[in-house]
Formats: structure tokens, sequence, C-alpha cells
């Protein structure tokens, strides 16, 4: 699934070419792909909208319509959107087609299905419970402990709850980890001072270069130009196990945590 580096790397490649452009048609290949209102009233309450601007939270793509409501997009395991000309052969996976006034579209890529929008007044009947951003500069290293309070479960299954914190997922969170010198399999609550700080500046750190690098494309993941990322020749305990830690030498392991694959070093991560 895109994580934050990804979805802000799409909604920074979309503005350009969106922002100030007016949806004029639509054309759905899956009716399940619309999960908020039905397929006739998203289609009659979005053509004729220009968009107004575009951007990120948590996971999401949030897209500024001037008749006030939001247009919300989540990529979910495989989604893409791209942007292309009219006259483009459609992929079998392009769902859903929104056409524009300039004669390009934006294709939402769907291959399995999992993906959704929504177009709502209202952007907190969508995004509501979503935790606070990571990078936000009114999110100081002073808010983490108190965000930490109370919390008693392992400290990965944590970072990946969104009602916590907002984008992170597997990918950045065994990163960050890593970074900190914490084991993925931490109570929160065993957490010292210092370790909460360095683990506040890992995730910062850690998201801020999958976003310089364009995010980690592994398999599914493009940007809206269709480019890969780069930030996966950058990661340094995510996918290798076997292979040394760049610290101290010890090879990375895998285990499960949470039901998700978990990449962390052994000595490193005690």
């Amino acid at each position: 699934m895109p994580e934050l580096p990804e979805v802000e790397t799409i909604a920074r490649g979309l503005r350009e070419p969106l922002v100030g452009r007016r949806f004029t048609g639509l054309r759905v290949g899956w009716e399940n792909l619309v999960a908020r209102p039905t397929v006739e009233e998203f289609e009659r309450g979005l053509v004729g909208q220009r968009i107004l601007g575009v951007k990120r939270r948590g996971k999401y793509l949030v897209f500024a319509l001037s008749g006030g409501e939001s247009l919300i997009v989540h990529l979910r395991m495989t989604g893409r959107l791209l942007i292309k000309n009219s006259g483009d052969q459609p992929d079998k996976h392009d769902y859903l087609i929104f056409e524009l006034d300039d004669g390009r579209e934006l294709r939402f890529n769907n291959v399995r299905k999992l993906g959704r929008v929504y177009l709502v007044d209202d952007e907190d009947e969508v995004m509501g419970r979503l935790g606070p951003e990571p990078l936000d500069d009114d999110f100081t290293s002073a808010d983490f402990p108190a965000l930490l309070s109370g919390r008693r479960g392992m400290i990965k299954p944590l970072l990946l709850n969104q009602r916590f914190m907002a984008g992170i997922g597997n990918i950045y969170a065994d990163e960050a980890l890593f970074a900190a010198r914490i084991h993925p399999e931490r109570k929160a609550d065993t957490l010292t001072a210092s370790e909460i700080e360095r683990l506040y500046h890992a995730i910062r750190r850690v998201l801020a270069q999958g976003i310089r690098n364009r995010g980690t494309t592994f398999s599914d993941y493009l940007d809206a130009e269709g480019r890969e990322g780069r930030n996966q020749e950058y990661l340094r305990v995510f996918r290798r196990t076997g292979q040394p830690c760049p610290r101290c030498g010890t090879p990375i392991e895998r285990t499960v945590v949470g039901g998700r694959g978990t990449y962390f070093c052994p000595k490193c991560q005690k």
C-alpha cells in the first residue's frame, strides 16, 4: 500500500496538471469503486466542478472542488492515479476515468479493486478519525510522549494504527524503528524518554527521505507520471533479510509482528 511518502509524491505531481482544470465527464468501469455517494450522484456532483487544490491527508488524496465538496481517493494496495491523453489506450484496470477540460484524463488504475473514491461535503466523514500528521510543523517532539501515554501494546502495530498517527505503513515503521534502535515488539509503555525522542526524529527523517526519493517501488507503486520511486535503494532493513546490518554487520532478520512482515537487526534493536 502506498504510504505517506508515496501519496505525498503523487499529490505533488498532480497539482500542476490538475489545479484549475474542470471535470467534463466520467467513465466508470466498476461501480463499487465509488464508496460514497451512489455512482449516479457521484457523477452528477462531480462533472462541471473545477479543481482548486490537491493535498494529502494520511494515505488519502484530497481534491478541493469549486462547489465546496471534496473528492477523496484512497489508493490502497495497488491503486494508481495517472494523467493520460484522451487518445491513449486505457488499461483494462483503469476502472475510473475522469475526463478533463484540456483533453487529458485522470485515470484510477485499480488492479485488485481495493481502492475507493468519495465525494463529500465534509472531509471528516471519511478522515475524521485519523491521527496527527507526523511531518506537520505543529507536531513537535513535545507532543509525541503525550501521544504515547497510556499505550501498552507493541510499538510497531501502534505506528501502523492510522488513528494513532496518519500515514505510516509497514516500510517506514520498520525503517524508523531501526533508526531509533527500538525492537518492533517493544511495548510502548517501556520506552524511555530518550528512546521516544529518537523515535520521533527517526519517523520524521525516514518519511522525509522517502519523499525526497519520490517514494518506494517494489512492484506496484508509480507516481502520477508513471515513474517508479527510488527510495528502495536507500532502505536499511526492509526486505533485507540475511543482509548485513548497515550499522553493526549482523544479518537482518524477518519476523511477523501484528500480522505484518517485519525486518530488524537483532543486535541493534534488542
